[in-house]
């Protein structure tokens, strides 16, 4: 069992190492991972990536911005699955499991209706009796996100939802990341970004601008350009707005826990609910951990984020079967 209060080694206790340590010197090696292709509603498509035991019950995980199934905390959570006797599914989204999706749309912090098509086909195909969820920062947006607004309409196989590292309130996140001491991130997302919205380019001849992509230095600047108006938001800040998952925690339907550390450097403290008046939902805020970190050294060579997962997964839950 996890303990509840995270504590980072000795050496760690700070929010950029806590986030960056993992990225750099974490080696998890990486599951049997066996790939399915799946369609979307509009004609693209979706890379999951899944590590079987031959169980009754799923996992499901959601990565970050510019993430994948094989990073080191999407491989670590879905060992940490199946050590439990669970199937974990790691999904893609769009344009990350290296292949460029088709439609000229890619993904957003809200684009919660492609974590759906993966939820329906896991249910629709492999016969779960109990489907989790665990999404990461950008991840565990949409999967707020999901668990709010289809509300009513949840398939009964869902169990719980875990999430970590979570911008919440998009605005003072992006703000956040604006800031100097942050330049190191936001330079390496935006370099990922800016190599597939080149792509686009190429692909899809004339429907993008890329005369001075490389001056763009923010979030703002991008979503104002991009991310906006590919996916139906006005600008930045109506996209920010629309797709923060703060606002929604009221309508939440399914057993929830955030988990937001205090010293992480992408977020805010209005990322971070003090207290939610929702009975499903349930926010820790531990004092380290950084962004996606909860390092931890032990025998099982598990991290704080996998553990307490694990712990909180083998809570009873009442779910019927739909």
């Amino acid at each position: 069992m996890a303990p509840l209060r995270y504590t980072p080694p000795f050496f760690l206790k700070n929010g950029h190492l806590l986030t960056v340590y993992p990225s750099l010197f974490r080696l998890v090696p990486l599951p049997s991972y066996k790939r399915e292709r799946i369609p979307t509603p509009d004609d693209d498509f979706l890379d999951l990536d899944w590590s079987l035991t031959g169980s009754r019950r799923l996992l499901i995980i959601s990565h970050g911005l510019e993430g994948h199934s094989r990073r080191p905390y999407v491989r670590g959570m879905a060992r940490a699955a199946n050590r439990n006797g669970i199937d974990a599914l790691a999904w893609n989204f769009r344009g990350c499991s290296g292949e460029i999706n088709r439609q000229l749309r890619f993904y957003h912090s809200g684009s919660y209706d492609d974590l759906e098509t993966v939820i329906r086909h896991a249910c629709a195909t492999k016969g779960y009796e109990r489907i989790d969820l665990v999404g990461f920062s950008m991840g565990g947006n949409q999967t707020v996100l999901y668990g709010a607004r289809r509300a009513g309409h949840l398939p009964g196989e869902l169990g719980r939802a875990v999430v970590f590292s979570v911008p919440m309130d998009l605005s003072a996140s992006a703000q956040k990341l604006a800031e100097p001491q942050n330049k190191i991130y936001m330079r390496r997302f935006l370099n990922s970004l800016r190599r597939k919205i080149i792509e686009k380019h190429q692909r899809f001849p004339g429907k993008l601008d890329i005369k001075g992509l490389d001056k763009i230095r923010t979030f703002e600047e991008f979503d104002d350009r991009y991310t906006a108006p590919l996916h139906g938001f006005k600008d930045a800040r109506d996209y920010w707005r629309r797709c923060s998952s703060l606002p929604e925690l009221s309508r939440v339907q399914i057993p929830l826990t955030i988990v937001n550390a205090r010293d992480d450097p992408f977020l805010t403290p209005s990322c971070t609910p003090e207290a939610c008046s929702n009975p499903y939902v349930s926010v820790m805020a531990p004092a380290h951990g950084g962004h996606v970190g909860f390092v931890s050294f032990n025998s099982q060579k598990l991290y704080w984020s996998e553990q307490l997962t694990m712990t909180l997964l083998n809570e009873p839950v009442q779910a019927s079967k739909c």
